[in-house]
C-alpha cells in the first residue's frame, strides 16, 4: 500500500464508522434495531447516490479490495458470536411447537421462494438454474436470530412465554438454513477444479464435534473460572480463523467454520469467559468491521437504476418474503393452540432478517447465485421486513409482555403456557 491508499483507507473507515453510529442510534430512536440505520449508511456511501460520486471519493478501487477482507473477518467473528450464542437447551425445553414453526416457517417461504426463482429466472437467472432457484428459496427462509434476540430484549419479552418460543423458533430456523445454505454451496461446484475437497467437509465437522469439542469441555473442566487473558483471547481468535479457513479450503463458505467454531466452545463452567469474549470481540467488531461489511454490502447496491419492471419484481418479492414467513409461522402456531394475537406476534417475529440475511446475500452475490441488480432488491427486502417487525409487534402486543403474561421458571411450563 502506498501513502494515497493508507491514507484513503483510514479515511474512508473513519467516514463510515461515524456514519453507520450516527443512523445506528437514529434507527434506535425510531424504536428500529440500530442494524437498519447501519445498513442504510452502506448504501448512502454506495452507488444509489450521486451516481456513486461519493462512493468514488471515499474508497476508491484499488482499495476495495482491503475493505472486503476486513469485511471478511467482521463476517466471521459475527458468524462465531452466533455460533457461541446458540443454545441447544432452548429447543430442548420449547416441545414440538418451536420445531413445528420452525420448519413451517421455512418449508413454505422456501417452495414459494424456488416459484419466484422461476419467474424472475428470464430477468434475473444465473447459469446455474438450479442453484438460482434453491439459493432463492433459502433467502426467503432466513429469521435473523441475533436481531430478533435485540429486539425481545429492548421490549423486556425475552422471558415471557412469546419470547421464549421465538427464540426457540429462531434458533431451529438458523440452524436449518445454514445447513441448507451450505448444501447449496457444496453442491454448486463453486470450489472449480477442486470441487473433491467438499467430502473433507463431512470429517472435519465430525473432528469439530466429537474431538475438539470434548477435549475443550475438558480443558475448561479443568479450568474453572477461566477468564479471558491475552494469551486465551489469541487461542480463541486463532481458532475461529483456522476454521473458518479450514472450510473456505474444502469449498464450503469461511461462515460455516466460524460458526461451528463458536458453536463447540464449552458453556458449562466457562461463562465468565464466554461473557468476555462476547463483550470485548462483539463491541470491537460491531463498531469498526461490521460497519465495513455494511459499507460492502453497501457499494453492490445501486437502487438509482431499479426501474418499473425492478420495482414490480420488489413488490413480488416482499410478497413472497413477508407472506411466505408469516403465513407459515402463523399457521402452525395456530394449529398447536397458541392464542391468534400471540400467533400473530410470533410470525411477526420471524420476518426479522437483518444482518442475517445480508450475510447470505452477499455470499450468493460471491458465488454468482445472484445478479447484482437482484441482489439490490434483496437487500431492500432485508432491510424493510426487519423494520416492519417493531411497528407491526407493538401493534399486536400493544404494551411489554412482562406486564400481560405469566412468568414461569421452567422453560417447558413457559411454552407449554402459550
Amino acid at each position: 500500500m502506498n501513502t494515497h491508499q493508507t491514507s484513503s483507507l483510514l479515511i474512508g473507515l473513519a467516514a463510515m464508522v461515524l456514519l453507520a453510529r450516527l443512523l445506528g442510534a437514529l434507527a434506535r430512536r425510531l424504536g428500529q434495531p440500530a442494524v437498519i440505520g447501519e445498513v442504510l449508511a452502506g448504501i448512502a456511501l454506495g452507488p444509489t447516490l450521486f451516481h456513486g460520486a461519493i462512493a468514488n471519493a471515499l474508497f476508491p478501487h484499488d482499495i476495495r479490495p482491503l475493505l472486503s477482507a476486513l469485511a471478511a473477518v467482521g463476517v466471521a467473528v459475527f458468524m462465531f458470536i452466533v455460533g457461541m450464542e446458540w443454545d441447544a437447551a432452548m429447543i430442548r425445553g420449547s416441545g414440538s411447537l418451536a420445531a413445528t414453526v420452525s420448519l413451517s416457517s421455512i418449508l413454505l417461504p422456501f417452495g414459494l421462494g424456488v416459484l419466484l426463482a422461476l419467474y424472475l429466472m428470464d430477468d434475473y437467472g444465473t447459469g446455474d438454474k438450479t442453484s438460482f432457484m434453491l439459493f432463492i428459496g433459502i433467502s426467503m427462509s432466513i429469521t435473523a436470530f441475533p436481531v430478533l434476540a435485540r429486539i425481545l430484549t429492548d421490549r423486556r419479552m425475552t422471558h415471557t412465554p412469546l419470547g421464549v418460543v421465538a427464540l426457540a423458533c429462531a434458533s431451529i430456523d438458523d440452524v436449518l438454513a445454514w445447513s441448507l445454505l451450505a448444501a447449496v454451496v457444496a453442491i454448486s461446484g463453486s470450489a472449480g477444479p477442486d470441487q473433491w475437497r467438499i467430502f473433507l467437509a463431512v470429517p472435519y465437522l465430525l473432528g469439530m464435534l466429537f474431538v475438539a469439542r470434548p477435549l475443550l469441555h475438558r480443558y475448561a473442566a479443568r479450568k474453572p473460572g477461566l477468564r479471558l487473558t491475552p494469551t486465551v483471547l489469541a487461542c480463541v481468535l486463532a481458532g475461529l480463523l483456522l476454521s473458518a479457513a479450514a472450510t473456505e479450503w474444502v469449498g464450503l463458505h469461511y461462515i460455516f467454520g466460524a460458526f461451528l467454531f463458536g458453536l463447540i466452545l464449552p458453556r458449562t463452567g466457562s461463562e465468565q469467559l464466554r461473557a468476555e469474549v462476547h463483550d470485548r470481540l462483539g463491541q470491537m467488531n460491531g463498531t469498526l468491521l461490521l460497519p465495513v461489511f455494511f459499507l460492502v454490502a453497501g457499494l453492490n447496491v445501486d437502487l438509482s437504476k431499479v426501474g418499473t419492471a425492478g420495482l414490480g419484481a420488489l413488490a413480488l418479492i416482499l410478497l413472497v418474503a413477508v407472506g411466505g414467513k408469516f403465513t407459515g409461522a402463523f399457521a402452525a402456531a395456530r394449529l398447536n393452540g397458541m392464542p391468534v394475537r400471540q400467533s400473530i406476534a410470533l410470525a411477526t417475529l420471524m420476518n426479522t432478517r437483518g444482518l442475517t440475511e445480508l450475510i447470505v446475500l452477499n455470499v450468493g452475490l460471491q458465488l454468482g447465485f445472484l445478479k447484482q441488480d437482484l441482489y439490490s432488491l434483496m437487500v431492500v427486502m432485508a432491510v424493510v421486513t426487519t423494520a416492519m417487525a417493531g411497528p407491526l409487534l407493538t401493534w399486536v402486543v400493544g404494551r411489554p409482555a412482562e406486564e400481560a403474561l405469566p412468568e414461569s421458571d421452567d422453560v417447558a411450563e413457559r411454552v407449554a403456557a402459550a
